[in-house]
């Protein structure tokens, strides 16, 4: 392992464990009644997973401030945020997936009634977990209105809804992009933007790393895309092949492996390029972009 990734990996896990403290500390004790909701909620957030929504929230945030307390629980939110949209994405009614983190997935292990409940109290909590942080009110109010328009049926929700909808059909790149963009990117582009305003960055840092985040969001979603065909179960934690199999539309669906291949390298390439202007500072969000093109989990 290159000196760069073991730097890599050593603080992501540092950064993960203070996200996993500040959510442990916020959310109900797994014994607290009624038992099966919150058993079923630290079931998928606390199964694994890199928290890189939280990791890229911090590192942009660290670009022009440094109180990392103070974001901890918006970290937190954007966490609860993902894995919601996991535990939904694994139910029977939608991609119907037996695994999730290398873990069973939450419906298997308590059911899809519960595993429903448990996705929707974690959208609920992260709201909580926002308004619970000490942020200035007009600032918190401000992210709790771009987290519920960014999530909602013109985000989030719209990007689920026409990947539904296109699924057995051939589409063409602008509704690839539409999916992609409203399923994974925003979602990306989310903590960035939020980093951003946390620290009070300037329009034009702001503008770069905008940028910045829409590269490594479409960027991450090829990936994605990628390694659905060429992964595995033991590597990434999630069974593969299902895209194919449910007939979706993807990027190697669309270009072929490639040609695939070549965009996320484009696009990870024009990412870094936006960090050129803060030196050293961005060292670690570079070396993440890095490992999304290299990812093998």
């Amino acid at each position: 392992m290159s000196q760069n990734r073991m730097l890599l990996k050593r603080d992501i896990k540092e950064k993960k464990e203070l996200v996993n403290i500040e959510m442990d500390r916020f959310l109900p004790r797994k014994d607290e009644y009624p038992k099966q909701i919150h058993k079923a909620i630290r079931h998928s957030l606390f199964a694994g997973g890199k928290r890189l929504r939280p990791y890229l929230l911090i590192h942009t945030y660290l670009l022009f401030a440094d109180n990392v307390k103070l974001v901890l629980p918006i970290a937190g939110a954007l966490e609860m945020l993902h894995t919601y949209t996991l535990i939904h994405d694994d139910l029977p009614e939608i991609d119907n997936d037996d695994y999730r983190r290398g873990k069973k997935s939450c419906h298997i292990v308590y059911g899809s009634d519960i595993a429903l409940l448990a996705g929707d109290t974690l959208l609920v909590s992260a709201f909580e977990a926002i308004n619970s942080s000490d942020v200035d009110a007009k600032l918190k109010l401000q992210l709790i209105k771009e987290f519920g328009h960014e999530t909602g049926h013109r985000g989030l929700i719209a990007g689920q809804m026409v990947d539904i909808l296109s699924e057995g059909k051939s589409v063409n790149e602008k509704t690839l992009k539409y999916i992609h963009e409203n399923k994974t990117a925003r979602l990306i582009n989310l903590p960035i933007r939020f980093g951003c305003l946390l620290a009070h960055a300037n329009e034009k840092d702001m503008q770069i790393m905008r940028v910045y985040g829409e590269k490594v969001g479409l960027a991450f979603q090829i990936m994605d895309d990628i390694l659905d065909v060429e992964g595995s179960l033991e590597e990434l934690g999630k069974t593969t092949g299902k895209d194919s199999l449910a007939k979706k539309m993807t990027y190697p669906a669309l270009y072929g492996l490639e040609k695939s291949h070549l965009m996320a390298e484009k696009l990870i390439a024009d990412a870094r390029k936006q960090l050129e202007k803060f030196g050293e500072k961005a060292i670690y969000l570079d070396l993440l972009a890095n490992f999304i093109l290299t990812r093998k989990y």
